[in-house]
């Protein structure tokens, strides 16, 4: 199958190009052409056809959409750790050009195909709000009440999504993190108690590809989340990653007071589908650790620094609360 990958270098991207590589499938992967994406492409050389483009400029969508059977619409700013380097909140008019504006290229160039491809649109459970004060799981019945920027423009795509004409599928995602090193001071805005649905982004690939494959997906929203084994409070999650990589846990009056938009999902039809949740937080902590290899002694020596600079980071933080 040729299938068009948007933001195949990111997180999800990179876990996705690998599965699909591995079934078979010719990729074509679209992305900014940064440093990183460059590194990681020259890694690629010879087996994935590779467009560098802007979703903002139509010509760059178009000379990518043109001759793929799918297209899986991954690149988007998202509030923290886009590749961009800058957040969608910070930035929400750049951010929407580039996610709203980027998606209504990308499905007009599909349109003007003779032989328009299929769309594979990744939404978030951020879609859902604040719901901490509702009895979980949400559903695909619930209804969006998106408070962050990223969270509108999502619901905005998805709705770009369904009234397109193209043969599509939405999969809303829980926190996919990447299996790297990242001391992000955005873990304070959560509470400790919040409800956070993991899955790990292997998992997420493996859904995405066997949807491809499975003529059920399409005309449906799906939930991708890692399913009971990964529903947990963000202190399990904050634990086990600082844990993990060698810093320990950080003092809980640090951390917000008010709810934040995750909670847990039901996933009772989408495994039954697609049959993807195979890892817990447990899984990716391992992979955390042999991913930093040498690197977490390192981190035990400087141990004192980073800890005073994510305290310094969790105290401005709570400043502009």
């Amino acid at each position: 199958m040729k299938v068009l990958l948007t933001g195949a270098f990111g997180n999800i991207g990179t876990a996705t190009l690998e599965e699909l590589l591995l079934r078979g499938h010719q990729v074509r992967c679209f992305d900014l052409h940064t440093k990183a994406a460059e590194k990681a492409a020259h890694r690629l050389r010879g087996k994935v056809e590779i467009v560098w483009g802007d979703l903002r400029r139509p010509q760059d969508v178009a000379a990518a959409v043109q001759g793929q059977e799918v297209v899986v619409h991954l690149a988007f700013v998202i509030p923290r750790l886009s590749a961009t380097g800058v957040s969608s909140e910070d930035d929400p008019e750049w951010a929407r050009a580039i996610n709203v504006g980027g998606t209504r290229h990308l499905i007009e160039a599909m349109q003007a195909q003779p032989q328009p491809p299929r769309l594979l649109f990744a939404s978030s459970l951020h879609i859902y709000g604040r719901t901490q004060h509702q009895p979980p799981p949400r559903t695909v019945e619930d209804p969006p009440q998106p408070i962050e920027h990223y969270a509108r423009h999502k619901v905005e795509c998805e709705e770009m999504v369904r009234q397109s004409g193209l043969t599509w599928a939405i999969y809303r995602l829980g926190a996919a993190l990447p299996v790297r090193l990242v001391l992000d001071p955005a873990m304070f805005e959560v509470p400790l108690d919040n409800r956070i649905e993991f899955v790990h982004p292997r998992d997420v690939a493996m859904a995405i590809a066997n949807g491809l494959e499975d003529e059920a997906i399409w005309g449906r929203v799906w939930l991708i989340g890692g399913g009971p084994r990964c529903q947990i409070r963000h202190r399990d999650l904050v634990e086990n990653v600082l844990r993990a990589v060698g810093v320990g846990m950080l003092p809980e009056h640090l951390f917000a007071t008010q709810p934040y938009p995750t909670d847990w999902l039901d996933t009772r039809e989408s495994q039954r589908v697609l049959k993807f949740q195979r890892h817990t937080l447990q899984d990716y902590v391992e992979d955390l650790k042999r991913a930093l290899g040498v690197r977490r002694y390192l981190v035990t020596l400087v141990r004192p620094f980073i800890r005073w600079w994510l305290l310094r980071k969790a105290a401005a933080f709570t400043a502009r609360a």
